[in-house]
């Protein structure tokens, strides 16, 4: 485990975390000469961790957001410094994975039950910062370690969220506070929906999440550098700021929170039902029908503690409210301290009269006394059910309670659990509760309680920002309630495992999401039924709704990647499902008074959350050493570096998927297939069946594109190289080299990925894009892909366990003119490479070849002796070539290989001529030998 290491989900930085091992300078024996100020400032600006990249990348996929960060910081001090990487991030996510990377250690993060006592495990605090775990809050998460000098660290963090919609717009809030400059800093969020997207905006940086209510404050426009891409179903948008724009902005590095907003194409009736693997997910928000009347109760705290621009914006906020309220809506409005006031003994009507009134009421309230809470929200509730019950109206009609405090409580009835008694005893289920914190003294627990046991929500409000735009803003999401008692049903047994399918009101602009799993992944259709009821009639809607089993990949760009090695695909539903569920599962726990249930509970999500990779209140984290086998670079794609096993997070896929184990990096020194293409370029072919070595050269030109591996109708792997030009050495008796820059590899099954490979990286490019440098060793690995890099020396590609190519690096310090920095193509493993396989080398594997020597007879060795002629005849695919002997240096020039040599390009060899081995871009997976049949990408 790793001993020098301070980390929580919390504010401020963990005491203690870093224990001894934290060290800031010499003690303080320490005396000398006074520093001149601005020398200090120096060298503190010189020695500071510098970090060199802050890189966040989202992808949402149908409303679920999967996010990875990824920081890197570099010590260029003379000592040991201690850095810090922090991030905040939504309240209402869960982590799924942290890796450390320092120097050349890599910690992994692995999700455990909780116990009671966590030793060395993670601290995971629930610090709120704003809101309940549910809305628009945040928690930092922190981690600081001590780097030694010239060392560097890498940061990796995942987390997962499902977006809600709230006046009718998802918004997906990226954190961009890396706290200093970065040397490079990208954000990049790629959107897919497939009922489309519309009115998608990018806003402009805010240093507050908490600005108010939408109504027409955001239209600063998307900060600069924003570059946005769009069509009907996918969105890309990319903010990549230089440190000058950066330093315009905010030169501490808080640049402030990257915000995304949108809405999606939607049918008026029953939903969008989306299923994927055996999973589904049903989206519901119905417009376009008439409000609901809302009978409803404003209670106010106006305690002492209220006292100045509390109260005043909350009354500022009411007046504003006031007049919002529809002329079918009843109200009235409660002030309590330790004494309960009432301006009216019954809900009244909405005149202007009644509105001008009730605001002089709200004005002359002034701040004194305790804080009875239990006896304001038992008025409160008293006034709906007596109106409620001589109108004869609950079910054409909503009951709410909107209850602002920001205290605790402090008169009559105190004791939490009492309260939350008696207020769900008096509601019955009939009022629903919203409630309001304002400030950092409030019980927010208690509030929170509260709204989740009587079907509200809750904010909590801070009062140094805008609260009058807060209350406004909450208040907005529930004016307009335009259904009530909502149940989805399925029939039974088609589905099992759904999420929650009642719900007390639905309002305008949000949204209901429930998600299951089908009992039978093979039917056609699910039959739905949602009933509810509005101000009109009650509402029935029922359909049959086709069900495509859609295998992952096959009609959307972006869909998830299937689990490696597991039975079943992983996707996004499933880990939307997952999402939902443990949710659900805490505001149950958190309702829960019985301790048996409680504990049945608690083992329900550590045991959800531990399968699926969340971090709970009931889930720790230990960061783990493991050997180095993955390091991302200069783009994100990676979320995490494991030891024995890799994991790619991938556009498709979501979450953190552990790999098959992959071997160590190849080195040069062991010995693979000599079939190979290296050098200027010179090809070595390996008959290992006929105890024969065949040798050619292909005397290229810059720029062409040679087919090396084509057998894309068959194992779907084509494998092209493209050359580059350089001067010929002295002397020689070439006019020019050509040798390959660059190796493509195109794997079009069982889902299509493409790697371009150059001496200086290595880019994997599925529906995700990730980078690798080819100066440090990394391994990713996503179903039946590995790449692996050793680094200075190779790369190794595996597909599907049957194919294995390795791409040497050769580098030159300080090359000649004659010198370029190129590659060396290597096929280690042809097994899984079909019999129509072609291409300069794929033509002669899985083949046979027999040598005649000249005046020999055929049966002797191959190899020449002393004295011999050195020239033969092989016979290979119906080809007799004239053949030299010769030696040939492969590996890096490690070992040397004895081989017959085919003159002429090899013209009597291969098949056809040098120009049917050229490719028309480097992933044309085209043949002129009638083997392939697709030339686009």
């Amino acid at each position: 485990m790793l001993p020098l290491l301070g980390l929580c989900l919390a504010l401020p930085l963990c005491a203690g975390s870093l224990g001894e091992a934290q060290s800031w300078g010499r003690p303080s024996e320490q005396v000398g000469l006074r520093v001149p100020r601005q020398v200090r400032l120096l060298q503190r600006l010189k020695t500071k961790p510098l970090m060199t990249e802050f890189s966040v990348k989202s992808t949402i996929i149908s409303r679920y957001a999967f996010t990875t960060v990824v920081c890197r910081m570099l010590n260029r001090a003379s000592e040991d410094h201690e850095v810090t990487f922090q991030m905040q991030i939504p309240a209402a996510a869960f982590i799924t994975n942290f890796t450390m990377l320092i120097g050349d250690k890599v910690y992994q993060g692995e999700i455990t039950e909780r116990e009671k006592k966590n030793g060395d495990k993670v601290k995971e605090k629930r610090n709120k910062t704003m809101e309940d775990s549910g809305e628009k809050g945040t928690e930092t998460f922190r981690a600081s370690v001590v780097l030694p000098s010239k060392d560097k660290a890498a940061f990796l963090l995942s987390y997962e969220e499902l977006l809600q919609r709230r006046l009718g717009k998802y918004e997906h809030v990226v954190s961009v506070r890396p706290q200093q400059l970065a040397g490079r800093l990208t954000v990049e969020v790629a959107v897919l929906e497939r009922s489309g997207i519309v009115a998608l905006e990018v806003l402009g940086l805010r240093n507050s999440r908490h600005q108010g209510s939408g109504r027409g404050q955001d239209d600063s426009g998307p900060p600069p550098s924003t570059v946005i891409n769009q069509n009907e179903t996918f969105a890309k948008v990319v903010f990549k700021p230089t440190v000058v724009q950066q330093a315009k902005i905010a030169q501490n590095g808080i640049l402030g929170d990257f915000i995304i907003r949108y809405d999606v194409n939607r049918e008026q009736s029953i939903g969008d039902i989306q299923v994927l693997n055996g999973y589904f997910v049903h989206y519901f928000a119905p417009k376009d029908l008439p409000p609901l009347p809302k009978n409803i109760v404003f209670v106010l705290d106006s305690s002492a503690s209220m006292v100045g621009a509390k109260l005043r914006q909350t009354k500022d906020a009411l007046f504003t409210i006031l007049h919002d309220l529809r002329p079918q809506d009843r109200f009235n409005i409660i002030g309590f301290s330790n004494r309960i006031k009432v301006w009216k003994d019954h809900l009244v009507s909405v005149t202007p009269n009644n509105i001008r009134d009730g605001k002089v009421y709200i004005h002359h309230m002034s701040p004194s006394g305790g804080t009875d809470i239990n006896g304001a929200l038992q008025r409160g509730i008293r006034l709906l059910n007596d109106y409620v019950a001589h109108n004869d109206i609950e079910d054409r009609s909503v009951s709410l309670i909107v209850f602002l405090t920001d205290g605790k409580p402090t008169v009559g009835e105190t004791h939490t659990l009492k309260i939350l008694n008696n207020t769900r005893e008096a509601a019955r289920g009939r009022v629903c509760i919203f409630t309001v914190g304002i400030g950092a003294d409030v019980d927010f627990r208690l509030l929170e309680k509260l709204s989740l046991e009587n079907c509200g929500l809750t904010r909590r409000v801070h009062e140094d920002h805008d609260a009058r735009a807060q209350l406004i803003g909450f208040y907005d999401e529930i004016r307009t309630p335009l259904l009530s008692d909502i149940r989805v049903d399925y029939l039974p047994g088609l589905v099992e495992h759904a999420t929650r399918t009642l719900f007390p009101n639905y309002f305008n602009g949000s949204e209901i999401i429930i998600a299951g799993k089908l009992a039978d992944r093979e039917m056609d259709r699910l039959h739905v039924e949602v009933t509810a009821s509005n101000s009109k009639k009650f509402l029935i809607l029922k359909k049959d709704v086709p069900v495509e089993p859609r295998k992952m990949g096959n009609d959307i760009a972006g869909s998830p990647r299937p689990k490696e090695g597991g039975p079943e695909d992983t996707n996004h539903l499933e880990r939307l499902w997952s999402y939902l569920t443990l949710k659900e599962l805490l505001s149950s726990w958190l309702q829960s008074e019985e301790e048996p249930q409680r504990e049945r509970l608690r083992q329900q999500v550590q045991t959800l959350a531990v399968n699926r990779h969340f971090l709970t209140p009931f889930t720790s984290m230990t960061l783990r050493s493991a050997p180095r086998t993955e390091a991302p670079e200069d783009t994100f794609g990676m979320s995490a570096a494991t030891g024995p096993e890799t994991v790619m997070q991938s556009l498709r896929g979501a979450h953190l998927q552990p790999g098959p184990a992959l071997k160590k990096p190849y080195n040069p020194r062991i010995k693979i297939s000599k079939t190979s293409a290296d050098g200027d370029p010179h090809f070595v072919v390996d008959f290992p069946w006929s105890n024969l070595t065949v040798c050619f050269n292909i005397d290229g030109q810059p720029g062409h594109i040679l087919r090396l591996v084509s057998d894309h109708a068959d194992s779907g792997v084509t494998v092209n190289g493209e050359l580059i030009g350089a001067p010929a050495p002295p002397n020689g008796h070439k006019k020019q080299r050509t040798y390959f820059r660059t190796i493509t590899i195109l794997v079009n099954k069982p889902e299509r990925s493409y790697l371009e490979i150059t001496p200086s990286r290595v880019i994997v490019d599925g529906a995700d894009r990730l980078v690798l440098p080819c100066n440090q060793s990394a391994a990713v690995g996503s179903r039946g892909l590995e790449v692996s890099v050793s680094a200075n020396a190779n790369v190794t590609v595996t597909i599907q366990g049957s194919v294995a190519f390795v791409i040497l690096l050769h580098l030159y310090k300080k090359p000649a003119p004659y010198q370029r920095n190129h590659l060396g193509f290597y096929i280690a493993n042809g097994q899984g490479l079909s019999s129509n396989c072609h291409g300069l080398l794929g033509q002669f594997l899985n083949q046979e070849a027999r040598l005649t020597r000249l005046g020999r007879n055929p049966a002797h060795p191959a190899v020449p002796e002393a004295g011999e002629r050195s020239e033969a005849v092989l016979e290979v695919r119906g080809h007799q070539v004239p053949v030299v002997w010769k030696q040939r240096k492969i590996y890096n020039g490690e070992e040397q290989v004895d081989c017959w040599f085919a003159r002429n390009n090899a013209a009597s060899l291969i098949d056809g001529e040098y120009k049917d081995y050229l490719a028309a871009h480097p992933f044309d997976s085209e043949t002129t030998f009638g083997l392939g049949t697709s030339r686009g990408l």
